[in-house]
């Protein structure tokens, strides 16, 4: 009886120790198992965040804006590109795509995206600070596994630099529509003239035939600029870059417009110190000398003066200036006085004979050398031009 009891409690004892070592095992096994379940999920979830950054980083590379909103029409990623365009700091994210932008017409396009799958080319012209922008958006509807609304991805190019673009090359035919037109008519009329029995009197005829030479003469240099700029836009200029001396070229060209000068008793004074030396191509510094120097004689004081100076510049530079002692130049005029057919006084301009183009040409010219130009004026003090050019 002793024995059964004692082999009873024995077995007991062992079914006890295995189901211990099997609960514990159990429990092992599900410690390992949620440990490897934990893991897997932070590394999917460092994975996400991974491909998030990637994401996020890849679209703030973007020129275009980029937008998504979602089936609220609150933001869930701006890129960099659309924080510059509708000037909102980051993070944009919970914010309405109207609290982020301030635009009402980009949230009455995310609200098409409601009636349809997507909009293509649509034109934004932005109004605030400064001049205007203009905005090509494209948009998508996103829809859930159902059909659902799921927000909407906005597309921003920016325009503005090509309206700008389109809207020179639009000032610029008109422009040279308008320079072309001027002389040959003179020129036909002139012609018509002497068909109609004109070149039956002698001092008609010189007059006419003086009048189209001169006009002939005006149309090549106009088409001569056309051709300079042209091959100065497309960049296949070569420049013969050599050790140039200053005062020497500037005397060449001061010797060239002395009966041009003299014509209006202008007195040119050339003031470069001698040793200063240019790294420069010949042809072209005579030319941007030339066109300066004509500009000063032209639109300066009747007898006044007209001088060349230049001095060595810290930055392995050289600055040479031409000044006149002529009316001057209106501020809001030296903003643009560089740009293609811009003319200061229009009328003055005409009846001295200029294309319109010479200061354009002189500011390709000095840009090719690596150089800068600018003009420095007062109204009623004259006018000096300056430009940079490498030291030798």
């Amino acid at each position: 009886m002793i024995f059964a009891f004692t082999l009873t409690l024995l077995l007991a004892a062992v079914f006890a120790l295995a189901w211990w070592f099997e609960r514990a095992r159990h429990f092992r096994t599900e410690a390992t198992h949620r440990r490897e379940l934990e893991e897997q999920r932070a590394h999917r979830e460092a994975g996400l965040r991974e491909q998030t950054q990637r994401t996020v980083a890849l679209f703030d590379r973007m020129v275009e804006g980029l937008i998504v909103v979602d089936a609220a029409g609150r933001i869930r990623l701006a890129n960099r590109a659309a924080g510059e365009l509708f000037a909102f700091p980051p993070p944009a994210t919970e914010r309405t795509i109207l609290e982020a932008t301030r635009h009402h017409e980009v949230a009455a396009l995310a609200a098409r995206l409601d009636r349809e799958p997507e909009i293509l080319g649509h034109e934004l012209r932005l109004e605030g600070i400064g001049p205007p922008r203009f905005l090509q958006v494209n948009a998508l509807a996103l829809r859930d596994a159902d059909g659902g609304r799921d927000g909407a991805i906005l597309v921003f190019h920016d325009l503005t630099r090509l309206r700008q673009l389109e809207s020179v090359r639009q000032e610029f035919v008109a422009n040279v529509s308008h320079e072309l037109r001027t002389p040959l008519s003179l020129i036909k009329s002139a012609a018509e003239t002497l068909l109609d029995g004109g070149k039956d009197d002698a001092a008609a005829l010189t007059r006419f035939l003086q009048i189209i030479d001169k006009h002939a003469n005006r149309l090549t240099l106009l088409i001569d600029d056309l051709l300079m700029l042209s091959t100065l836009d497309s960049g296949h200029m070569r420049l013969n870059l050599q050790p140039i001396s200053l005062r020497s070229a500037a005397q060449e060209v001061t010797d060239d417009l002395k009966a041009r000068a003299g014509s209006r008793g202008v007195v040119l004074e050339n003031a470069i110190p001698a040793g200063l030396i240019a790294q420069a191509d010949p042809d072209r510094l005579r030319q941007v000398l030339s066109n300066l120097l004509d500009n000063a004689i032209k639109y300066g004081r009747v007898e006044g003066r007209a001088t060349v100076s230049a001095r060595a510049l810290e930055n392995k530079r050289v600055e040479i200036s031409i000044r006149d002692d002529g009316p001057g130049i209106p501020a809001e005029a030296c903003a643009r006085i560089f740009e293609r057919f811009y003319r200061a006084d229009k009328a003055r301009s005409r009846e001295q004979g200029g294309t319109g183009l010479g200061l354009a040409i002189v500011k390709h010219v000095v840009q090719a050398h690596g150089g800068e130009v600018r003009v420095e004026s007062e109204v009623g003090a004259g006018a000096t031009f300056l430009f940079t050019l490498p030291v030798a």
